[in-house]
């Protein structure tokens, strides 16, 4: 039987993460770039690309929303081994509106979409992985963010859909679904000392997780030792979602 290994299983190879320059996307793609990845991330604004590169990353500007955008920056790379779909938005109380509501689907579903079909032509060449980002919200609903929720729940099924789909060009397709993870967008939440306990309560390991704690679920499912799944949507919570 082959060695399976993480040690640098990825050198000589692409990764490409979208919404990759911060928060849980850059964690991602730190992990990559540990076990030998090139890695190039994308961030929407010119100010999210300039903080990617100033980690060390290789950093584009790229819109999820804008399908031409999307064609032509997977399509500039010469190759694609690992597709991280991270770009996301979330706008609390204000998704209601039909307006917004369209536009976080837009963003965080058929942006996913989007970028994989974009991206499956390369990753049949080198019978590559994708993971998605999908959340606790693929699971239960968010009172606040029908939008968000919808997208997520969304991202499950469509790694299921892709899975079945791509199967026959050697692409896997899994997700992780993150649950309450240390970044700038829950610092409001962690700062909030009644809303950082019930969170705490709740989760069986007793603290908030770590971007690097998603990196590592995403390795693995990038990894040799993962290559007989695919369709998966592994939590990444702490347990939250059994408690």
């Amino acid at each position: 039987m082959t060695q399976r290994t993480f040690s640098r299983f990825l050198e000589g190879k692409v990764a490409l993460v979208t919404g990759g320059t911060s928060g849980i996307g850059l964690g991602i793609a730190k992990g990559l770039a540990e076990i030998g990845a090139r890695v190039v991330v994308t961030g929407v604004t010119q100010p999210e690309v300039e903080a990617g590169k100033a980690v060390g990353l290789e950093a584009v500007q790229l819109d999820v929303a804008d399908g031409e955008a999307v064609t032509a920056t997977i399509g500039a790379l010469d190759r694609i081994d690992v597709l991280v779909n991270c770009a996301g938005i979330i706008r609390r109380g204000a998704e209601h509106d039909v307006a917004v509501f369209e536009q976080v689907l837009d963003v965080n579903l058929t942006g996913t979409m989007r970028c994989c079909a974009a991206a499956r032509p390369q990753l049949s060449v080198s019978g590559g992985s994708i993971v998605n980002i999908a959340s606790m919200l693929s699971f239960f609903g968010g009172g606040l963010v029908p939008g968000y929720s919808a997208s997520k729940g969304g991202i499950a099924q469509l790694t299921k859909s892709l899975a079945i789909a791509y199967a026959a060009d050697r692409i896997r397709v899994n997700a992780v679904a993150p649950g309450w993870i240390a970044t700038p967008l829950t610092t409001t939440l962690r700062a909030d000392e009644a809303r950082n306990r019930s969170i705490l309560e709740r989760t069986p390991m007793g603290r908030w997780g770590e971007p690097e704690d998603v990196a590592g679920a995403v390795v693995f499912l990038c990894s040799p030792a993962a290559a007989f799944m695919t369709g998966v949507i592994v939590p990444v919570d702490g347990g939250y979602l059994i408690s």
